[in-house]
């Protein structure tokens, strides 16, 4: 008989709907039930695509004896973690204190009041290899609990008191300086993989934010080393088993140092983030195995991970058929059953496909050497050899569809929506592609309009026609960069109009005024033990740091001083961990970039249905200008750009160019070619330092 899990939209909750576990939802009905019972809570957090929390669930949550144990002696309680970050951040703090580790699936053991007093990640149901088993944890945290819960409500109140403490911050002081991103840039030297890429030792992780801010310190400084390290990464990655050779996209993380091995489920935000990624190293580069990854990515996002409504889903797992990675992977027999004998062995000896294999007695597909390479070793024209391998990996694509696939995560969350929809608006006005532009504004229009509750307040998450959750922080600063950067991408007001709302509402109901930076949650949300502001990246972005990026260029375009002195001082809140920690700050370092400046409102006054505008704008958007806004004039702008539009109008039927700089502008560029010389001007150190294409 199913538990009350059954009535959730959670696909991850849904999984477990048929343990013989008595889960509750979070929710009043188990935390009364709790209070009442003066029972402790087992609380379990993990999402749809983590590995390890499947373990866990068909190692013990099935298991019928570890389940009425369980049962009797706790309120069981299971959270999505992507449904309840607020909730996540609490809990994973305590476990972090707990033990110096953490990680999902995340196990944590409360009082009635919902003080963390046990806590871990996984546990296999019976002791093995050193760990203890969870059936002995249940009984040691019960047996606490029902004879000496003194001790255990007084390291509740204990680590409460430390949680606490942890939230808290320090106010705002001193300058926001370009210092901070060349600090930057030599830690990432420092720990920079010179021969495979990336950064520090296994596992390896993508680091989208790191390589997009060293991207900004090249631009910023002419330094070379930086570009290289972004180069060196990409280009690693891109080759790696970590990138879908067949369907695009990335997976999540490399287990090993040579982005061989992935941990195979893809995540929406990683494939947003490093979609922005490789589009800016092409900007900059010009190199089109760069948008070639960028194309792929985002079709994969589009064919995959869109639903017909709009949004876009949250992850596919690393399993299929309960083994990781199986549909991933090629034998040689299998790519024999697909190719002609052939074009069998020439794609084994590109992609790395051998007899012995390369993991688990089948192949990642990867290029340890490069097309150019291999033509030059296999004797073949550069150009012919691609020609077969596109032929081959869409016959082998086509196969793999035929596979089981692993489960999709449905469920469409509006932050990580909001990282898409700026990745595809700015490689639908980079690389010219309409679809992308399509998509992002119909993802747009259907997160403004279905992601609502009565008040017009944003909502968390979406599946199958039901929004629930109030929005958190994270939800309004993703969502707001997405929209400013569809604006700058289509000119289409009502997106920047709906930004300005959105940040209007953060700087009202997640704002710190005493000490600066702003709440994960709002002044009006279920409070939990302590309301934390999050100043660090993870695998997305800290909100407080795309508050802070959203809240520049708002200032920008809009002329308010209020959002920009609001952002500085959301970057200097958290100035000592920005300076020691940057690879767990890139995200501040991105807005710092953007508020020491130079940063420039551009405005475009055209016709642009005309050719020469039309060519005009492509040139805007191609290059690589991080710190720009661009607005387009109108004869009836929005009220909050009338400053920014006033007297900016057509010179001489020509496109024209405005570039100002804290509203102070140059002369007007007027026609192409006076265009593309003042970009260049903005521009020189990008076209001095662009590197050879391979």
């Amino acid at each position: 008989m199913p538990n009350r899990l059954a009535d959730e939209t959670s696909p991850y909750l849904l999984q477990h709907k048929d343990n013989p576990v008595d889960w509750y939802p979070w929710g009043p009905e188990a935390l009364e039930r709790a209070r009442r019972e003066e029972k402790a809570i087992f609380l379990s957090i993990g999402y749809s695509a983590c590995h390890w929390c499947h373990v866990m669930e068909h190692e013990s949550f099935e298991n019928e004896a570890i389940a009425r144990s369980l049962n009797e002696k706790f309120v069981c309680i299971k959270v999505d973690r992507e449904e309840r970050p607020d909730l996540d951040q609490v809990y994973m703090n305590a476990v972090q204190m707990l033990t110096g580790r953490g990680g999902w699936p995340m196990s944590v053991f409360l009082t009635p009041d919902l003080k963390p007093f046990y806590g871990g990640t996984y546990w296999p149901p019976h002791a093995k290899q050193g760990m203890p088993g969870f059936d002995q944890v249940i009984d040691a945290v019960a047996n606490a609990w029902n004879n000496n819960r003194d001790a255990a409500v007084e390291t509740a109140d204990r680590l409460t008191a430390e949680l606490s403490r942890a939230a808290q911050t320090t106010a705002p002081e001193g300058e926001v300086t370009a210092a901070w991103i060349t600090g930057a840039a030599a830690h990432f030297r420092h720990t920079y993989d010179s021969t495979y890429g990336g950064f520090g030792a296994a596992p390896k992780f993508p680091a989208p934010m790191s390589l997009r801010l060293l991207m900004r310190d090249w631009y910023r400084r002419q330094e070379k080393s930086s570009l290289e390290m972004v180069r060196g990464t990409l280009d690693r990655m891109a080759a790696g088993g970590i990138y879908d050779h067949l369907g695009g996209g990335f997976a999540r993380y490399s287990v090993d140092e040579r982005w061989l091995v992935p941990h195979f489920e893809k995540m929406l935000y990683d494939n947003a983030q490093l979609a922005l990624a490789y589009l800016e190293a092409y900007q900059i580069t010009g190199d089109e195995a760069y948008a070639q990854v960028v194309r792929e990515t985002l079709d994969y996002v589009l064919r995959d991970m869109t639903d017909p409504a709009g949004g876009f889903y949250s992850s596919e797992d690393a399993d299929s058929e309960g083994v990781e990675g199986k549909f991933y992977t090629w034998t040689q027999e299998q790519l024999n059953t697909v190719l002609d004998e052939n074009a069998a062995a020439t794609f084994a000896k590109v992609y790395d496909v051998t007899a012995a294999g390369n993991f688990e007695h089948s192949n990642i597909l990867n290029l340890p050497k490069t097309i150019d390479q291999l033509a030059n070793i296999l004797g073949r024209d550069p150009a012919d050899l691609r020609h077969e391998l596109a032929a081959s990996r869409e016959k082998l694509f086509a196969a793999r569809e035929e596979r089981i696939h692993p489960h999709k995560d449905d469920k469409v969350l509006v932050a990580w929506n909001g990282l898409m929809i700026e990745a595809l608006a700015a490689a639908g006005a980079v690389l010219g592609e309409k679809k992308y532009l399509a998509a992002a504004e119909k993802a747009a229009d259907f997160l403004l309009s279905e992601l609502r509750d009565a008040d017009g307040r944003l909502l968390h998450t979406w599946r199958d026609g039901q929004a629930k959750v109030s929005a958190y922080l994270d939800d309004y600063s993703y969502l707001a960069n997405g929209l400013i950067t569809l604006y700058e991408a289509t000119f289409m007001a009502r997106y920047l109009e709906e930004a300005i709302t959105l940040m209007d509402v953060v700087l009202e109901r997640f704002a710190d005024e005493g000490e600066g930076g702003f709440f994960f949650t709002a002044d009006d949300q279920e409070q939990l033990l302590v309301r934390n502001k999050d100043f660090t990246d993870n695998a997305v972005p800290s909100g407080n740091a795309m508050a802070a990026c959203a809240l520049v260029k708002l200032g920008k375009l809009t002329g308010s001083e209020r959002y920009l002195t609001v952002a500085t001082r959301t970057v200097q809140t958290p100035a000592e961990l920005v300076k020691r920690y940057p690879s767990a700050t890139a995200q501040t370092l991105l807005a710092v970039d953007l508020l020491v400046g130079p940063t420039y409102e551009m405005v475009l006054a055209a016709d642009l249905e005309s050719e020469e505008s039309e060519h005009v704008l492509s040139e805007i958007h191609s290059r690589f200008l991080p710190n720009k806004v661009l607005a387009f004039a109108t004869e009836e702008p929005l009220l909050q750009l009338a400053e920014l539009l006033r007297g900016k109008t057509v010179l001489g039927d020509a496109p024209t160019l405005y570039i100002c700089e804290g509203f102070t502008c140059q002369a007007p560029a007027q026609g192409k070619e006076e265009i593309l010389h003042a970009l260049g001007d903005l521009a020189a150190n990008t076209n001095e330092l662009r590197l050879p294409t391979k």
